[in-house]
């Protein structure tokens, strides 16, 4: 008997466990199917279930359409062609004054370079980048519709490498400029150029930065505040122009970063609004009107905040104050932080000289500081670089304090005599480097370092791209004699 109760007591246990494994089994091939455990301590055993991949790149969405912006921009983007006659410095050394004497004793060199423009106007202005046409003998233009003009330069700014030209037509498609302030991050944005002399190319991307400094320009004084973005630019795209997609003119590309020579996904265009401003002053004074706010600055980071004891890193740090600027007249400090220009943050020295640079010698703006954990706020009159609020002109004189003289822009009719065609004129010397080599007033300069010298600005400019301290100037008198020279800053 005790031995028939163990066996059907055991085949009882046995069917029980069989029938409990079958209801598990059924229960997890059920929940499984729906994607659901039950139990939610037990971990899934599916292991052949797909992980879902990601794009690497994103197409624009659906309810973005560019196709309206493209449209209004292809009609008011050129390609300009430009034609740049150069002869060796060794024979122009060589011969120099007694070069009439000779003939021409040197063949000048054509080199031919290209890049793309934006009509701003019905009347022809054109806008694109100073290093497209800079030192340029002849400009043409060909539009979308494969018509070709010749152009005259307007108006230079290597400082924001900038520059206006002109060509004789009417009634021509252009572009009205946006407002770069109000570009965001992540704003889609096309850019446009004519790089091919074919028509126009339209590429597309976003806003990946603001107030970027690439450190492109070379001079201490060059303003760089670029836009960044991902949209494809290549060679023959620069002074082309960046749309937002109301095919407003936000920017003028001007730049690649890349370790090949074309695209590798960085762009840098030039903000509208410095454009607007500096195009404004070429057509109405041929010359920029640059103001200054009268500080030396300095980025702040973790690092510079500590050795400061500064509470943060927001703002520009003050490291100076000049004498008799609007900063100085107005009470800013040397250690104050800068936070603020017209309520818009400022948190690095492109950011402030991108907002400076809008303004005009004479505006008064209203600048934030924080000075001992205190923010303080102060009415600013801009000027310019000789400490006043007048607006510059060609014709007027202006000192440089290295060169220790008063010089203007050379007069067309003194050009035209000497057959040159750029330079400025010495019309008093002081103690100086030009005195102690010999220069006497009346003396065109024509060259410093290897460029052009056409204002006050280009002069200032191609002092500050030196090799080594080491300064190259090329000039004429006013009898024809041409003198090359060389000093030590």
């Amino acid at each position: 008997m005790k031995t028939f109760s163990k066996s059907f007591l055991g085949a009882v246990s046995g069917t029980m466990l069989v029938i409990a494994l079958l209801f598990t089994y059924n229960y997890y091939s059920s929940d499984n199917k729906t994607g659901k455990l039950k139990n939610d301590n037990t971990q899934s055993l599916v292991t052949n279930r797909k992980i879902p991949v990601q794009p690497a790149s994103f197409p624009v969405p659906q309810n973005v359409d560019l196709t309206d912006a493209a449209q209004k921009t292809v009609n008011a983007v050129v390609h300009i062609k430009t034609e740049m006659h150069m002869k060796t410095n060794t024979y122009d050394d060589f011969f120099g004054p007694f070069r009439d004497y000779f003939g021409n004793p040197y063949r000048d060199q054509t080199f031919v370079a290209f890049g793309s423009g934006v009509i701003i106007s019905p009347d022809g202005y054109i806008v694109t980048n100073n290093h497209v046409v800079d030192g340029a003998s002849k400009i043409s233009v060909t539009f979308n519709d494969k018509k070709e003009l010749p152009a005259e330069v307007v108006g230079t700014d290597p400082k924001t490498d900038l520059a206006v030209i002109k060509v004789d037509a009417k009634n021509l498609d252009f572009l009205t400029y946006g407002n770069s302030d109000d570009l965001k991050i992540g704003e889609w944005v096309l850019a446009v150029g004519n790089p091919f002399n074919l028509t126009s190319t339209v590429t597309a991307g976003i806003v990946s930065a603001k107030a970027r400094n690439i450190d492109i320009l070379g001079a201490q004084s060059a303003i760089e505040s670029f836009i960044q973005t991902d949209a494809v630019v290549n060679r023959g795209n620069s002074g082309g122009a960046l749309v937002n997609t109301r095919g407003e003119l936000v920017g003028i590309n001007a730049a690649i970063a890349s370790h090949t020579g074309v695209y590798e996904g960085y762009s840098f265009a030039i903000p509208v609004n410095i454009v607007k401003k500096v195009v404004d002053d070429l057509m109405k004074y041929g010359e920029t009107q640059r103001a200054y706010i009268g500080v030396k600055i300095s980025d702040i980071n973790a690092d510079f905040a500590e050795k400061k004891g500064l509470d943060g890193v927001k703002g520009i740090y003050v490291a100076g104050v000049i004498e008799n600027s609007g900063a100085e007249e107005a009470g800013i400090e040397e250690g104050d932080v800068i936070l603020a220009i017209d309520g818009n943050e400022i948190n690095s020295v492109s950011a402030l000289m991108g907002n400076i640079a809008q303004h005009n010698p004479g505006d008064v703006i209203k600048v934030s500081v924080e000075r001992d954990n205190d923010i303080k706020t102060f009415d600013v009159t801009l000027k310019n670089q000789n400490n006043t609020t007048a607006l510059v002109k060609p014709g007027d004189t202006f000192y440089n304090d290295l060169l220790g003289a008063s010089l203007q822009k050379a007069p067309q009719e003194d050009m035209d005599k000497l057959g040159i065609s750029n330079g400025v004129k010495i019309v008093k010397i002081d103690d100086g480097i030009l005195n102690r080599g010999g220069i006497t007033t009346g003396f065109i300069i024509t060259q410093i370092n290897g460029k052009e010298v056409k204002s006050q600005n280009t002069l200032e400019d191609a002092l500050q791209a030196t090799n080594k301290n080491m300064v190259r100037m090329k000039g004429v008198y006013p009898n024809g004699t041409r003198v090359s020279f060389e000093f030590m800053l």
